[in-house]
C-alpha cells in the first residue's frame, strides 16, 4: 500500500476540516462570550453595590447613628436595606473601621477586613468610593464601599459596605454555559451535514477525482500540450486566453517571455476567428487561414459544459511545415510512379525485342531500340532545356511513361519554357496541378479513342502559363462551371471526382485562374495562369 492510499479521501477530509473549524470557531466565540458576560455581570453588580452604598452613606439617619455609634439603630436598618436590594450584606463601620452593623451580630464591634487584607483605607482615609471583588467573612462577593461624611461633608465618620455574593453570578454563567454548549453542538452538527453535502457536490463537479489525482492530471496536461509540436491556445467564455504552449508562442513569432494568460485573444491575434466559434459553437477543422503574415492550418473546437459554451481550444501549425512534408511525399510518389511506369514499359519493350531477335527480325529489333532511344532523348533534351526544376521534370517524365503505357502520345511543345518558377510557388502544389490535369486529359483521350495529349508551358511575362489539350469528347459549356466541384465526374465507380476539385483548391491558394476552351480536335484545352507575384489576397 503506497502513501497516497493511506491518506484520507477528500470527502472525510472536508468533513473533518469543516467540523473542526466550526468547533473551534464556536468554542472560541463561546469562551469569549462567557468571559465577556462574566466581566459584564461583575461590573453591573459592582455598580449596583456601589450605588446602594453611596445611597446609604448620605442618609441623614445613618450619618447621625454612626456619629452616636448607635448600633441598635443601624443594625435593623442595614438588614432592611440588604433585604430590600437583594444584597448579601450591608455592613456599616465607624471612622476606625469598627463594625457598627453586620448580618452576624457576633461580629459587631470587630474591625472590618477581608482575606485580601483590605481595611477600607481608600474610603476612610482618602474619602473615595470604590468597587472591590474579595473574600470576606461572608464568602466571595462583589462589594461597593462608600465613605460616610459628617453633616458638613468634610470629615469621614464611617464607611458603608454593600456586597452581592458571586454565587448568583456563577449560577447565571452556568446557565449560559449550558445554552452555549447546545449551540456549539448544533453548529458542529450543521457544519458536518453542510460539509457532507458540499463534499458530495464538489466531488461530482471534479468527476469524483481526488486532489492528488487532479494535480497529477494537471501535470500530465501541461506535459502533453508542451510535447505537442502544434501551437495550442485556449480561451474562456469571455474571450481571454487561459492556456497556451511554447509552440504557440514560437509559431506566432512572439517573444518567449510574452505574457499571454488572461489577455484577450483579439489583442494577441486580431485575425483569429475563435470568437466566432465561441458564438456559434460550430467546430472548424483543417481551415487554411492567414494570420501574422503567415499561412496556417487551424482547428478550432468549442468547450461545452452542460450544453453551454465555456471556451474554445485552437490548434494550429504553419502550412509551410505541412507543405514540406507534403513536398517530400510528393517527390517520393513521383519517383515511384516514374520507376513503376518505366519498369512496366521497358519490360514490355524487352519482351518485344527478345521476340524479334528470336525470329531473326534483327533489323526491326534495332529499329525499335533506336526509336525508343530517340523518343527518350528528345524528351530529356526538352526537359533539361525547358524545365530545369527536378521535381517538375520528374513529374513530366513519369506522366510521359504513363501515357506510353496507355498507348497515348504525350507531346510537349519544344518551344516550352519553365525556367523561372518563383520560390513562392510550392513545387508540390505545381506538380499536383500539372499531374492531375495531365491524368484527366489522358483518361478523356483514352475514353474517346484519341491518340495525343499536348502540353505547352511558358514563363514569359508576369504569369506562368500552362496549356493542356486532350482529344476527348469535350466539356459542354453548361458543365464547365461544375466540373471542379467535389464528386463531379464523368467516370463510373468510386474514388473519382477529386482530381479537378483538388486542382481548383490549389489554384485558389496560388491566386491563379483557369479557363476551358474547345481544342483543335474537338477535345478540351485547359489554360492556367499562375501569377509569379502575390496579389495580397487574404485566405480565410
Amino acid at each position: 500500500m503506497n502513501l497516497s492510499s493511506r491518506k484520507l479521501k477528500l470527502k472525510p477530509r472536508m468533513v473533518l476540516i469543516l467540523g473542526l473549524i466550526a468547533l473551534l470557531q464556536t468554542g472560541f466565540i463561546g469562551l469569549f462570550a462567557l468571559h465577556f458576560l462574566n466581566e459584564s455581570l461583575d461590573e453591573q453588580i459592582g455598580q449596583r453595590a456601589l450605588h446602594v452604598a453611596k445611597t446609604v452613606a448620605v442618609m441623614p439617619g445613618v450619618i447621625d447613628a454612626i456619629t452616636r455609634r448607635d448600633t441598635e439603630a443601624l443594625q435593623p436598618l442595614s438588614m432592611h436595606i440588604a433585604k430590600t436590594n437583594d444584597a448579601r450584606f450591608v455592613v456599616i463601620g465607624d471612622h476606625s473601621g469598627i463594625r457598627l452593623a453586620h448580618p452576624t451580630t457576633e461580629r459587631i464591634g470587630k474591625p472590618m477586613h477581608d482575606d485580601e487584607g483590605d481595611r477600607n483605607e481608600i474610603a476612610l482615609i482618602h474619602g473615595k468610593a470604590y468597587i472591590q471583588k474579595a473574600t470576606g467573612s461572608l464568602g466571595s462577593s462583589v462589594r461597593g464601599k462608600a465613605p460616610v461624611f459628617d453633616p458638613a461633608g468634610e470629615t469621614v465618620v464611617g464607611v458603608v459596605s454593600v456586597g452581592f455574593l458571586l454565587d448568583n453570578v456563577e449560577t447565571i454563567i452556568a446557565r449560559y454555559r449550558n445554552t452555549l454548549a447546545i449551540v456549539i453542538l448544533a453548529s458542529f452538527t450543521l457544519s458536518v451535514l453542510t460539509a457532507i453535502w458540499f463534499a458530495n457536490h464538489f466531488k461530482r463537479t471534479i468527476f469524483g477525482l481526488e486532489p492528488e489525482q487532479i494535480g497529477h492530471l494537471y501535470q500530465e496536461r501541461n506535459a502533453t500540450i508542451e510535447s505537442v509540436r502544434e501551437g495550442i491556445i485556449a480561451i474562456d467564455e469571455k474571450g481571454r486566453i487561459t492556456t497556451f504552449n511554447r509552440a504557440a508562442v514560437k509559431t506566432l513569432g512572439l517573444p518567449e517571455d510574452t505574457p499571454l494568460t488572461d489577455r484577450p485573444i483579439s489583442e494577441v491575434l486580431p485575425d483569429s476567428r475563435m470568437s466566432e466559434v465561441l458564438v456559434t459553437g460550430e467546430p472548424q477543422f483543417d481551415k487554411e487561414v492567414w494570420m501574422q503574415n503567415q499561412n496556417f492550418i487551424v482547428n478550432r473546437l468549442p468547450l461545452k459544459q452542460e450544453n453551454k459554451i465555456v471556451g474554445v481550444v485552437s490548434s494550429f501549425r504553419r502550412k509551410d511545415e505541412l507543405d514540406l512534408i507534403s513536398r517530400k511525399l510528393t517527390r517520393i510518389q513521383q519517383y515511384a510512379d516514374t520507376l513503376h511506369s518505366q519498369s512496366h514499359e521497358y519490360s514490355n519493350k524487352l519482351h518485344t525485342i527478345a521476340g524479334l531477335i528470336q525470329i531473326g527480325a534483327t533489323d526491326q529489333a534495332l529499329s525499335l531500340i533506336g526509336q525508343e532511344t530517340h523518343d527518350h532523348q528528345e524528351l530529356i533534351k526538352i526537359l533539361v532545356e525547358a524545365v530545369p526544376d527536378p521535381v517538375v521534370a520528374g513529374c513530366l517524365l513519369g506522366k510521359f511513361n504513363r501515357s506510353k503505357e496507355l498507348g497515348i502520345a504525350l507531346r510537349i511543345d519544344p518551344e516550352s519554357s519553365m525556367t523561372e518558377i518563383p520560390d513562392r510557388i510550392p513545387r508540390e502544389k505545381l506538380v499536383s496541378i500539372i499531374g492531375n490535369l495531365i491524368d484527366n486529359a489522358l483518361e478523356a483521350t483514352l475514353k474517346n479513342n484519341g491518340k495525343t495529349v499536348l502540353l505547352s508551358m511558358t514563363d514569359i511575362g508576369n504569369d506562368l502559363i500552362l496549356e493542356i489539350e486532350d482529344e476527348g469528347a469535350g466539356i459542354p459549356k453548361k458543365q464547365q462551371n461544375h466540373i471542379f466541384e467535389k464528386g463531379i465526374t464523368s467516370k463510373s465507380g468510386e474514388g473519382h471526382g477529386l482530381g479537378l476539385h483538388l486542382v481548383k483548391q490549389l489554384l485558389v491558394q496560388l491566386e491563379a485562374t483557369i479557363t476551358i476552351e474547345r481544342g483543335d480536335k474537338n477535345g478540351s484545352r485547359f489554360t492556367l495562369y499562375i501569377p509569379k507575384e502575390p496579389t495580397n489576397q487574404t485566405i480565410q
